[in-house]
């Protein structure tokens, strides 16, 4: 029998490799996982965590403006970029030491440093060999930038968490959640933004009905929206700034430049060759219903394999994994109705089928829709509003999708979507009780279609 230095050995310690490492050796199993960078991934260091805590203090803003309405008086605020950039990296050099005190405690070894395959059950780190019965490959992905003359003026999400100073004017190149989410955080941080993606409607992928409302929302807000419009090439001038050309030959004058157009798998300098490892033509590695690779030592799970890049799958995935391997035995994970938001200005919270993934599963639609102006806003000044909207299969009465956007969507869809994954109906929506005066109660009081919609053949 083969003897290895660990059983399981972890590349990557960002959110999926940190909790399958963690679960494993709560097993009894000995597990290594190496990690080049800090601890917590993408998810903490460039990703959802510093990108939430810019997202509260843009509503601060925001906040500070609407509250003359209630009677608070104060000068204009003033942003202190510097705080808050500074402020933010310390909170996630306290998380990075919890993720490695959670790893220590659980009794993972943790190895610093770039880790490569040599093959099917050898590991290089830093020049030095490690074996392992079994290896998790948990490298995330990494933002990809447009190939056009002048890309090197252009940042990534990866840079733009750490600017010495605000510019005035920034463009967004790009129609993602990552985009969008931007897009309003640097408006409600003063910054004069403008969005320019190359299709018809951004956030492609969420329903067509609350992608047009989050358009209209935003351009209320002043964020200048272009669709149908992309870069050509970027030039740097003397002064610092930078003039950019966009496919129609048109051009326009910028401070920073953020590229939000993809991200790919990290696959580089990983040693997939060395192992044999198959990757799909994107990039990403194929794996099975439990995330083994054509490699049956190598498994692979997270942004790498491309299925649902959010940080709860991979937490989910990582679970499955363990107890795949360690616990007996496990069912494939379920990735229908998961839950996702993206905090744009306004937040969109979603589960489900949108309308028009629901009309190519099901042969007709009831749409119940509700589009107010909250309570808060009565007095705030504002004329930001709210839409919800609940997608029923007639036949069962079964609710089949349920979107929002609006101030907290991501917290009320929460809630909802443990409704839809225990099968609610409609009429189960329409016997609870709401909770009065919130927002949330209109999903439980929108009693009156608003439409059906039938699939055309």
């Amino acid at each position: 029998m083969a003897s290895y230095d660990y059983d399981l050995f972890v590349i990557g310690a960002g959110s999926g490799g940190v909790r399958t490492a963690r679960m494993a050796a709560a097993e009894g199993i000995k597990v290594a996982i190496a990690e080049q960078s800090k601890p917590g991934g993408t998810c903490v260091n460039l990703g959802c965590v510093p990108k939430k805590l810019y997202v509260h203090a843009a509503e601060y803003g925001a906040g500070f403006l609407q509250a003359s309405g209630f009677g608070w008086q104060s000068p204009a605020p003033l942003l202190d970029w510097l705080t808050l950039r500074d402020n933010k990296s310390e909170t996630i050099s306290e998380l990075n030491g919890l993720y490695g005190e959670m790893l220590s405690n659980a009794g993972v070894e943790m190895i610093t440093g770039h880790a490569k395959l040599l093959d099917a059950n050898r590991v290089s780190v830093n020049g030095k060999e490690f074996s392992a019965e079994r290896i998790l490959l948990a490298t995330g992905s990494r933002p990809s930038l447009p190939d056009i003359p002048g890309k090197e003026h252009l940042l990534t999400s990866d840079q733009i968490f750490d600017l010495e100073r605000l510019p005035k004017r920034m463009l967004i190149v790009g129609g993602g959640y990552i985009a969008t989410e931007f897009s309003g955080i640097f408006h409600g941080l003063g910054v004069d933004v403008t969005q320019i993606y190359r299709r018809k409607l951004f956030l492609r992928g969420f329903d067509g009905e609350i992608r047009e409302f989050v358009a209209k929302q935003m351009r209320k807000k002043n964020i200048d929206l272009r669709f149908n419009c992309d870069l050509r090439q970027v030039g740097k001038n003397r002064d610092g700034s930078l003039t950019v050309t966009l496919q129609d030959g048109s051009s326009l004058q910028t401070d920073l430049i953020l590229a939000a157009t993809g991200r790919i798998p990290n696959t580089e300098d990983l040693g997939l060759d060395n192992a044999g490892v198959a990757v799909a033509n994107n990039g990403a590695v194929i794996v099975d219903d439990f995330y083994q690779t054509n490699i049956p030592s190598i498994y692979a799970l997270g942004d790498l394999i491309n299925r649902m890049q959010l940080t709860p799958v991979a937490l989910a995935e990582g679970m499955t994994l363990v107890r795949h391997l360690y616990k007996g035995g496990a069912d494939p994970l379920d990735y229908t109705l998961i839950p996702t938001a993206v905090f744009s200005q306004p937040n969109i919270g979603t589960v489900g089928l949108t309308e028009e993934e629901a009309l190519e599963s099901y042969p007709q639609v009831d749409v119940y829709t509700a589009n107010f102006r909250s309570l808060k806003h009565a007095l705030s000044g504002s004329g930001e509003r709210v839409l919800m909207k609940l997608l029923v299969d007639p036949t069962t009465d079964r609710v089949v999708g349920a979107h929002m956007a609006g101030e907290m969507a991501g917290e009320t869809i929460q809630g909802i979507a443990i409704a839809l994954k225990a099968g609610a109906t409609k009429s189960d929506f329409d016997k609870t009780i709401g909770i009065h005066p919130t927002s949330a109660e209109e999903f439980v009081t929108m009693r009156s279609k608003t439409r059906t919609v039938t699939k055309e053949h």
